[in-house]
């Protein structure tokens, strides 16, 4: 049997990545001597909203999901960030390995729009580990499965995502819509003279008045 404990050294940008892409450098530790064959590697990656203090300007951007303060004990709760995976190659003691973590800008999703309200500090994530251990065995391959216990915490700066943000979408964003209200404000920059979108958005949230 082996024994596996894990943790997080670092979450960085993926430079390369055509899409956002952080990267967790997961560190693992084999304490039994057992050489690892491989190592099939599931995680659920997780944010821990009430792990870390806000700003009077964070608590209005986050009045969307959490509501005024002082309803912050009941729900500030732990939310899903993302589920990944990673295979792991065979080694013995110590390793550290590369697990991908795709991301999205797109301020509908939770993680997203918790992510862009923040302005500093770090993001409190836990990693939480299961998966397939491959060793050897007395007929070939012995399998086992990763402990459901296994988990790593990690504080990863804000920074960081404001990085790789930045690097994808230097000085703007995106908000997905569906088809007919795309449609509708089209028709409505059309029709009203607006030379792109982002000028029409501006006008309906300043309360613009059209001119008829």
């Amino acid at each position: 049997m082996t024994a596996l404990e894990f943790s997080v050294v670092d979450i960085m940008v993926d430079p390369y990545a055509v899409t956002p892409n952080l990267v967790v450098k997961l560190k693992i530790s084999e304490s039994t001597g057992t050489p690892v064959r491989a190592l099939a590697v599931r995680a659920q990656v997780r944010i821990e909203p009430h792990r870390r203090p806000y700003s009077a300007s964070e608590e209005d951007a986050l009045l969307d999901l959490f509501g005024r303060r002082e309803r912050w004990s009941s729900t500030l709760r732990t939310f899903l960030w993302m589920e990944c995976s990673t295979v792991v190659q065979g080694f013995s003691g110590v390793t550290v390995a590369d697990l991908p973590m795709p991301c999205t800008y797109d301020v509908a999703v939770t993680a997203s729009k918790y992510m862009h309200a923040l302005q500093d500090g770090t993001v409190p994530v836990v990693v939480l580990l299961s998966g397939t251990v491959f060793t050897d065995g007395s007929r070939g391959f012995s399998v086992e499965q990763i402990p459901w216990d296994r988990s790593a915490s990690y504080e990863m700066p804000v920074a960081t995502w404001k990085h790789m943000i930045e690097t994808h979408y230097p000085g703007s964003g995106w908000v997905r819509l569906d088809h007919d209200t795309i449609a509708e404000l089209t028709r409505f920059k059309a029709t009203h003279g607006y030379t792109d979108l982002e000028s029409t958005v501006g006008a309906l949230l300043a309360g613009i008045e059209v001119p008829q």
